[in-house]
């Protein structure tokens, strides 16, 4: 199913050349006009973007939340803020990224968000990772066989562990001599093997045991 790319700003200029390259099909629409756009839409056949440089994102986003439960929104940053990202998804987006990042980043921000998954940046993403890790229950067994579906093969746990310290898919093609699809490729075959459907749930399954210290 095709996924169509809607873009709600009341200001044309917050939307970048590279979101523009990515989504040549994609439409920039006037939030008057919010409503009327998304009847027929299901959550799963848009992702919907919004600039943290519109004044009334926040106000955007709960009117498409209302109107589609469980939308696949994605707020774009000029300067991302953890704050400011965090905020962002108390309030229900799926995707906190750069406003400027290449159009292959933003095409794989979209495909996480539409297949369900979270994207957040690596520092964001570090952030979550620790105060949710903290919280965890002390656990003794490995991260792959407390999933019960199945164990990583090396390369697809050097990949894995890579992408969950916060690097890009190209970061982890350059350090490992791979190509990005091949990346891809052991990232999707780590992701089906864990259970898992983005970057953040893979992160939390490999967190490295606990060991009980004895009283």
């Amino acid at each position: 199913m095709s996924v169509e790319h809607l873009f709600f700003t009341s200001s044309a200029e917050l939307v970048t050349s590279r979101w523009r390259e990515a989504f040549p099909g994609g439409r920039v629409c006037d939030p008057a006009g919010l409503q009327a756009r998304l009847l027929g839409l299901t959550a799963e056949s848009c992702v919907v973007w919004l600039s943290s440089g519109e004044p009334q994102w926040a106000d955007h986003l709960g009117k498409i939340l209302r109107v589609l439960p469980g939308a696949r929104a994605v707020l774009l940053a000029s300067s991302p803020a953890q704050l400011e990202g965090l905020g962002a998804l108390e309030l229900g987006v799926r995707g906190y990224a750069h406003a400027y990042g290449v159009p292959a980043m933003l095409q794989e921000v979209a495909t996480v968000v539409a297949h369900g998954g979270l994207w957040v940046g690596s520092e964001l993403l570090r952030r979550l990772l620790a105060s949710t890790t903290s919280a965890l229950t002390v656990r003794t067994e490995p991260a792959a066989a407390v999933t019960g579906t199945g164990t990583l093969s090396a390369r697809e746990e050097q990949v894995a562990r890579a992408v969950c310290a916060g690097r890009s898919n190209k970061e982890v093609a350059d350090m490992m001599f791979i190509s990005e699809r091949t990346v891809k490729a052991h990232l999707s075959s780590a992701f089906e093997k864990l259970g898992v459907r983005d970057r953040l749930q893979l992160a939390l399954r490999l967190v490295p045991a606990k060991q009980d210290v004895p009283p």
